[in-house]
């Protein structure tokens, strides 16, 4: 009977060791003034999507007016070869 008693003791005061542990922990990431806020994440995930759609807009326009029409023309001097 004491040899129950003495484990169960034992494990009671693993438990509270351990549950003192988890609260220093919890208390220390709940108290950290440092990290990364979720304004910065938003913010830099805006400023990425807007300079893709400004680097895809860009491309689209460049290959639009100036590398299609010149690659169309040049394509069909090469089939109409009259040599």
């Amino acid at each position: 009977m004491k040899n129950i008693r003495d484990k169960m003791d034992e494990l009671a005061i693993n438990g509270w060791v351990k549950g003192m542990q988890l609260k220093v922990k919890l208390e220390d990431i709940f108290t950290q003034k440092s990290g990364e806020g979720f304004v910065d994440t938003a913010l830099k995930i805006l400023i990425s999507v807007v300079v893709g759609a400004l680097l895809l807009a860009g491309l689209y326009t460049l290959f639009k007016d100036t590398i299609l029409p010149t690659l169309t023309q040049k394509i069909t001097t090469l089939f109409n070869y009259q040599g």
